[in-house]
């Protein structure tokens, strides 16, 4: 096939197009009849939109080789037609019209969404607000987090979901930078809450999205993301990171007291509030219903101005939202 790309967000239905693509989430539907079909998301930096292979054949089996052949690295070249299916663009091909292909660092630009916002801007404006802790314990586990070079490369980089909201290059970086600024401007309205604990609860609330998520073959859930995932796994590393600042405080046991850290594990287990939304405990501290609250907050508006996307020609509504159990209105309030 013939290397190229064409923009997911120039496709216009009822044409032929070929070109590189990430491969999201591809999987073995069957239809009403039983007769197995591959269907996927196909992504670029500017969108993505719904494939589906209906000649993968009549053999499950085989179906499943197709899968695993063209989802080994992640990306493909693809050459296909799109169609308006439900007001939106879905894109239909062969199995042979679909290869696996390598890309290297700079064609992932391309292929992957990215924030639109200075990375280095984003991740100074959370070093500068973790600067402002001032118990002294709790300023020591964050700048323990943040010594920890390999983390914060990461956490510069990785998304904050493999879809939904954040969920492109940066998008953990954003996410966390956004709730810290939120916090900042909203906690002198509630000074009860211990304000060190709620900014260093929402800087490791979703930091070991880092080891859930992996970005280099598109966006997908690690086996550590799969089998234990960031709750679990961001509680573990507190542990960790408050033994090492204890370690360096041997003669004051009330540097860095247990309850505190105990409230800082509250919140990473019980910051998705529910627990059929994934919390292992429902926040329980007025810290941790405000960082929960806080989360849902930046998490549902940046997923609903995603997908309403009011730039775009089309529908004035679009399909119903699962994570927001509604259909979205598009069309802008004030324009």
């Amino acid at each position: 096939m013939q290397q190229g790309h064409e923009k997911i967000a120039d496709l216009k239905p009822g044409a032929w197009f070929s070109g590189i693509y990430a491969l999201q989430n591809p999987q073995i539907g069957a239809t009403r009849a039983g007769k197995p079909y591959l269907k996927a998301i196909l992504r670029d930096a500017t969108g993505e939109a719904s494939l589906r292979c209906w000649d993968v054949g009549e053999d499950p089996r085989k179906a499943e080789q197709a899968l695993s052949r063209i989802s080994e690295t992640g990306f493909v070249q693809i050459s296909g037609a799109t169609e308006n299916f439900n007001d939106a663009l879905q894109i239909k091909c062969q199995i042979d019209q679909m290869e696996p292909v390598h890309v290297g660092p700079e064609e992932l630009k391309n292929l992957l969404p990215s924030t639109t916002q200075s990375i280095d801007g984003m991740f100074q404006d959370v070093v500068e607000l973790l600067g402002t802790i001032e118990h002294p314990g709790v300023k020591a586990l964050a700048d323990a987090y943040l010594a920890d070079a390999a983390l914060m490369s990461n956490f510069r980089t990785a998304p904050a979901a493999t879809a939904l909201h954040h969920a492109w290059i940066g998008g953990l970086l954003e996410h966390t930078s956004t709730l810290l600024k939120l916090a900042d401007q909203m906690l002198p309205l509630y000074p009860q809450l211990s304000r060190d604990v709620v900014l260093l609860g929402l800087f490791i609330h979703d930091l070991d999205k880092t080891t859930e998520l992996t970005w280099e073959k598109g966006f997908e859930y690690t086996a550590e993301g799969n089998l234990i995932g960031h709750l679990a796994a961001g509680a573990t590393r507190l542990e960790l990171m408050a033994a090492r600042v204890r370690l360096a405080q041997p003669e004051n046991a009330e540097f860095l007291p247990k309850h505190t850290v105990l409230a800082l594990q509250h919140i990473l287990l019980s910051h998705h509030n529910l627990p059929e939304h994934g919390a292992a405990k429902r926040p329980s501290t007025p810290e941790a219903i405000f960082v929960a609250m806080l989360d849902n907050l930046d998490a549902q508006t940046t997923l609903s101005l995603t997908l309403a996307d009011r730039e775009r020609e089309g529908s004035t509504f679009t399909d119903r939202v699962w994570s927001l159990e509604t259909r979205l209105w598009r069309v802008h309030p004030t324009n």
